[in-house]
């Protein structure tokens, strides 16, 4: 019987696997961090099932606040995770590409890693990749007290529980931390906001144009302000002929040839670009751009650098030959799935 409700509590735990794993990378803007903290947390949770009382609280707002806690003992004295226009000011098209390996950047977060919330649509504005660099401006507990309270939806009550504090306290953080927010941008708004509708339809249209090496094309996708990130590159870029002098840089030193495959991570439609290799023929894991749209046009591209996150996405370092075939241009973003890459890869 102990063994059955052992089994029973595991089951449970794991439900909130993915809501909690969203809650940690919220706080410490990092996945793979994220990940050992929810082991982290499960764990506290499992040697503590006898202190948690259903009449209290419910089991996700219980183990939210397990994994709070553990997240603010994971950021004591840590460095905040930022993008490159966080550190510097924007630069020239034309610079030296010199990654910045000291950096803790922040990471992308693929949103099947979520698992089933029955708020799934409030989790995915709250993976926003603009916010999750806004809250890295905050400090740890006012980070945790906006999380908890904006996009947890937790009571002020709760959040004070959550956090040993009380509720005069945890509206003091919050006043604060929205004040930072709004000097940082309407980062806030995006978590009441629908997405733009037309978001997947440009996403579908820059693919076909970057494949392309379209330059007109792409350039006509973009808003005159648009920024251009690229960690672990330190370089960051502001307005269309900036971006336009870039991708001209990137097909004259790559070629064309690329292949995009769309996939979704931070709450929104991103595309994990694979370069040309000469090597092989085919192609290979380049970077994971992931856009920002507003007014049917790019507001902004943040393209991270880092082959190694593939694997976290579910997608292969290579595809054998050019593969057309993996992401017809012609195919809407909609009906794709990430089930395309399997049996095709070499």
């Amino acid at each position: 019987m102990a063994e059955a409700t052992a089994q029973d509590r595991d089951d449970r735990y794991e439900a909130y696997r993915g809501d909690l794993l969203a809650h940690c990378y919220r706080m410490l803007g990092s996945l793979h961090e994220a990940e050992d903290l929810v082991q982290e947390t499960l764990l506290r949770a499992w040697r503590a099932a006898d202190q948690y009382d259903p009449e209290l609280s419910s089991l996700r707002t219980w183990l939210h606040r397990i994994a709070t806690n553990a997240c603010l003992t994971a950021l004591a004295g840590r460095a905040r995770r930022p993008l490159p226009s966080g550190l510097n000011p924007a630069g020239d098209p034309s610079a030296p590409l010199i990654p910045r390996l000291d950096v803790p950047w922040l990471q992308p977060f693929p949103d099947a890693r979520l698992g089933d919330p029955a708020d799934a649509v409030q989790q995915r504005a709250g993976l926003r990749l603009a916010l999750v660099a806004a809250l890295q401006l905050l400090p740890a507990r006012q980070r945790a007290a906006l999380v908890l309270r904006e996009v947890l939806q937790l009571s002020a009550v709760e959040v004070a529980q959550a956090l040993d504090s009380s509720v005069a306290s945890v509206n003091s953080s919050l006043q604060r931390a929205r004040a930072t927010l709004r000097a940082a941008g309407p980062v806030l708004d995006e978590l009441r906001e629908p997405a733009d509708p037309d978001e997947r339809a440009v996403v579908e249209r820059y693919l076909v144009a970057f494949e392309a090496a379209d330059l007109a094309g792409l350039t006509r996708l973009l808003s005159d302000d648009v920024v251009l990130e690229m960690p672990p590159v330190a370089l960051w870029l502001v307005g269309k002929t900036h971006y336009r002098r870039f991708l001209e840089r990137v097909f004259a030193m790559r070629g064309a040839g690329w292949r995009l495959v769309p996939v979704r991570a931070n709450g929104t439609t991103a595309l994990a670009a694979y370069a040309p290799d000469p090597d092989t023929g085919g192609v290979r894991a380049h970077s994971l751009q992931l856009f920002s749209v507003r007014g049917g046009l790019i507001r902004c591209c943040v393209t991270f650098v880092d082959p190694a996150m593939f694997d976290r996405f579910g997608l292969p370092a290579t595809i054998a030959g050019h593969a057309p075939e993996l992401v017809p241009a012609s195919t809407p973003l909609t009906s794709l799935r990430r089930t395309q890459t399997s049996g095709r890869v070499g």
